[in-house]
């Protein structure tokens, strides 16, 4: 039978005890949560702003390789295409060659001399044996055109299969800059994530936007998409200026990593894309588009329109706007806006020509 006699309740002295534990605890916590106090708004940007230089060079080795991806591609396909032309080629004159060997083998199995004693129409004869006399050049010809499109074609397989192992290993770093580029923007949005909403705009450069440009705050102003004072320089060619135009007309555009508009853009798509409308081709990448004109070392001599190159590697770029402005894309969370070119370390200016 179940016994139904009251718990005993705990001592006084055992109540006390685990009081005292629980308030060790409590404070303990507290401590710990003092200890490892959250990061600084300071903090905060030094870290978002490193993932997001790292994911914008990893950006532009993606696009490298998104490039030559491409490149190759149609350099396999081609390349495929020649062979299958090239074997059909081959099977048709191997085809022929039958033709010719089994008439030659009809009309030439019963010995030459022999035909000729034989022969009621000596004349008809030796019409025959001219025929046949031809044939076999025409054999020899087809053999030569054989052997030489057999060499090309092995030629031609052989820069296939080393096209397609390009391609392999362009797709492997092509997977590895993505990844590289999504884990960057996950430790950003990490970080970012930890600040109010008024801060993260303000970490993003959009402060200005986020509180209606009611900031006062000078150093910052050109940062916002409204028109700041570009000076009066006017851009050395129609094309410049073209480009310029149309970089103009997507601001507010976002930042999305490998795109090339017109909706969205990174920093060397929205180059490009610019020029694009200007009737200029660039390069795909910031270090190639580096290299597609004259370059200016002198701040001073820039001109609206002209590219203009940022860090070491080169891994930025935006257009040169007037009074020591860029124009550009400049990373994820951000849209196409202008910018002072002191807030990153400029190289040096490129003039389409």
């Amino acid at each position: 039978m179940a016994s139904h006699r009251r718990p005993k309740q705990p001592g006084r002295a055992r109540v006390t005890v685990l009081t005292a534990t629980a308030a060790a605890a409590v404070a303990l916590t507290s401590q710990a949560a003092h200890a490892d106090p959250k990061a600084s708004k300071a903090e905060v940007k030094e870290k978002v702003d490193k993932y997001y230089d790292e994911a914008e060079q990893a950006t532009e080795k993606y696009n490298g390789a998104k490039e030559k991806q491409d490149k190759l591609d149609k350099q396999v396909t081609d390349l495929q295409d020649k062979v299958a032309r090239g074997q059909e080629e081959i099977n048709k004159l191997r085809n022929s060659l039958g033709s010719l060997a089994t008439a030659q083998y009809r009309s030439g199995a019963v010995d030459p001399s022999l035909q000729l004693l034989l022969s009621s129409d000596p004349d008809s004869y030796l019409e025959k044996a001219s025929t046949l006399n031809q044939v076999s050049a025409k054999q020899a010809d087809t053999l030569k055109q054989i052997s030489e499109k057999q060499r090309a074609l092995k030629q031609q397989r052989q820069e296939a299969s080393g096209k397609l192992k390009d391609l392999a290993e362009t797709r492997k770093v092509l997977g590895e800059q993505k990844e590289s580029v999504q884990e960057k923007l996950a430790a950003a949005k990490e970080q970012l994530n930890t600040l109010t909403a008024a801060e993260r705009a303000e970490v993003l450069g959009e402060k200005e936007k986020a509180d209606g440009g009611k900031s006062g705050d000078g150093a910052r102003a050109g940062r916002d998409s409204a028109r700041p004072d570009l000076g009066k320089d006017v851009p050395t060619s129609g094309r410049a200026a073209a480009a310029l135009a149309a970089a103009q007309g997507k601001i507010g555009s976002p930042y999305v990593w490998g795109a090339t508009g017109p909706g969205s853009f990174d920093c060397s798509g929205l180059t490009g894309w610019a020029y694009a409308q200007a009737g200029v081709t660039l390069p795909r990448i910031s270090q190639d588009q580096a290299n597609a004109g004259t370059r200016i070392y002198d701040q001073s001599q820039l001109k609206p329109g002209d590219l203009v190159l940022f860090y070491g590697d080169l891994h930025h770029i935006g257009l040169y706007a007037g009074n020591g402005m860029t124009l550009h894309a400049p990373k994820p969370g951000a849209n196409v806006r202008y910018e002072s070119m002191g807030n990153m370390p400029f190289q040096f200016g490129v003039r389409i020509g």
